[in-house]
């Protein structure tokens, strides 16, 4: 698969896609929808999502909101199928495009598209000013298809979304973002190097920062980590939080993983958010706190093997 970065001056091969246009953070079923919309006999899959996200363009201050880095999404969109992935720059210049503008430049003179599928409730254009039948109608105007896909509900009939589960994830309800998903949400990184507190009390930790990653709920959770090079999933516990007992600082990750013991320090991991167990609290000693920690590791183990 390859990944461009840009719409200009592509090589023949790089053009006459069918593109599913759209965000893709998450590749939820609303997202796979599309994706299938995509599939034609006639020409390759593609797919066009913009980096950095708007949002993040227009919003640099919000919180973190990003469901996948962008490596894990094109990863995933690659095992739907996807032949190559076109990461349109998103900066002042995509910004003032109109939407006709933007269906001239990017869509037909760019990536000459063949065909093109977008969500219903898809916007674009300067301010959001198109929708998706106003690209069906300038899909005509030059000379490609467009298919709107219209709404694919996750559980309980609500929206399948990228916000749905972002609002699951921030609220600690790891359970019901992986249904809206399709799986556990994953955190991953590099293993940084932290404070090595938790190898003088027997719970040594593979510590995260999440970067632009949603941070979710501060607390506890039941997890499952798999290391860079290993097809293996271990199970473990974790906190996401500022460790008030010890000291605060930054939001870290911080993984005990069962029954391990290697130097992981700059390895790749990825850390999938099973359940939440509680909330992140203060301890009146350290004794306390190990106390906890035995009781959180107990009932971590327990759930894991429930859920297998």
């Amino acid at each position: 698969m390859a990944v461009l970065a840009d719409y200009r001056n592509l090589p023949p091969s790089a053009r006459g896609f069918s593109v599913a246009l759209g965000n893709f953070d998450g590749v939820h079923p609303g997202h796979r929808a599309v994706i299938d919309a995509a599939r034609i006999d006639t020409a390759p899959l593609g797919i066009a999502t913009f980096e950095p996200p708007p949002r993040a363009y227009f919003r640099p201050n919000d919180p973190p909101f990003r469901l996948y880095r962008p490596a894990r999404r094109n990863a995933r969109l690659m095992e739907l199928g996807a032949k190559t992935v076109f990461e349109l720059p998103f900066n002042g210049q995509m910004a003032s495009m109109t939407d006709e503008e933007f269906c001239r430049h990017v869509l037909h003179e760019g990536l000459g598209v063949a065909h093109v599928a977008v969500g219903f409730d898809y916007r674009f254009g300067r301010g959001r000013m198109g929708d998706a039948d106003r690209l069906s109608s300038l899909g005509r105007s030059f000379g490609f298809d467009v298919t709107i896909v219209e709404k694919v509900e996750g559980p309980d009939e609500i929206k399948a979304s990228s916000t749905a589960i972002r609002e699951a994830l921030i609220s600690g309800d790891p359970q019901r973002a992986a249904e809206m998903l399709g799986h556990d949400w994953i955190a991953d990184g590099h293993v940084e190097s932290g404070e090595k507190r938790g190898r003088t009390i027997g719970y040594p930790t593979a510590n995260l920062r999440l970067g632009t990653l949603i941070h979710p709920r501060q607390g506890v959770y039941a997890v499952r980590v798999r290391i860079a090079g290993s097809g293996d999933w271990l199970d473990g516990v974790a906190n996401f939080g500022r460790t008030p007992t010890t000291g605060l600082r930054d939001p870290l990750l911080e993984t005990f993983v069962f029954d391990f013991d290697r130097d992981i320090y700059g390895q790749y991991i990825e850390v999938a958010l099973v359940h939440y167990l509680r909330a992140e609290a203060h301890f009146g000693s350290l004794d306390e706190m190990v106390e906890q920690m035995h009781l959180d590791t107990a009932e971590a183990r327990r759930l894991l093997s429930a859920a297998r």
